[in-house]
């Protein structure tokens, strides 16, 4: 069986770029990504103006019961078309992107130790932790530049939505990790801490 590895953390916490250096450090070992964001429920069905007031933040933006069915498919060995979400448009694609089955799996997402379908997946939970005031900023530089939002909505956003539900969900779900990460995805000490950590998992499983 591979080795399920589940990676949370609030908005812009630097969980993404922990995830990045693990696969880019661990990909001689064979790794399968899966993104959360990428199993945001379809909204096509709603107006533009309508998606931008979705709270993608709560737990029931995301469609968890096909993130699971593809988690089971790839411990089991089957490879999984996982969906392309458009972040300008808000919603999902009619593409997919195909990942394989791997000896590692890699799970990102904002819900991941909160969901307890999913956390029940993982042999391996980890929490990314960063100061609010640098996760806002981060936040604010990504959604203006690269999802086309403006200042004002942002900022809106982050307090009806990203705020309130990283209060809710996200920081209590700090509990359920095995590892935390402080200072985010530069902290390459603990990173390089869990790289050795998930190689000797690795090589204990194939022994057995």
């Amino acid at each position: 069986m591979p080795l399920v590895v589940g990676i949370a953390g609030g908005t812009a916490s630097g969980k993404t770029t922990v995830a990045r250096k693990l696969h880019e450090a661990l990909e001689t070992s064979g790794v399968a990504f899966i993104d959360q964001d990428s199993y945001y429920r379809d909204l096509s069905h709603l107006t533009l103006e309508e998606r931008r007031e979705v709270n993608f933040d709560h737990p029931d933006a995301f469609d968890t019961e096909l993130l699971v069915r593809h988690i089971g498919a790839l411990k089991a060995g089957s490879s999984v078309q996982k969906p392309i979400y458009d972040y300008v448009e808000s919603t999902r694609t009619s593409r997919a992107t195909s990942v394989n089955p791997a000896e590692l799996i890699l799970i990102e997402g904002i819900l991941v130790l909160h969901t307890e379908a999913v956390r029940k997946e993982l042999d391996v939970r980890i929490f990314v932790e960063t100061e609010d005031d640098v996760r806002i900023i981060r936040r604010l530089t990504r959604d203006i530049k690269e999802r086309g939002r403006d200042f004002d909505h942002v900022v809106q956003q982050y307090f009806r939505h990203v705020r309130p539900m990283h209060m809710a969900f996200v920081e209590p779900s700090k509990r359920w990790a095995d590892i935390v990460v402080p200072h985010g995805g530069n902290n390459d000490i603990a990173i390089d801490m869990l790289v050795g950590a998930l190689k000797s998992r690795l090589t204990q499983r194939k022994m057995f």
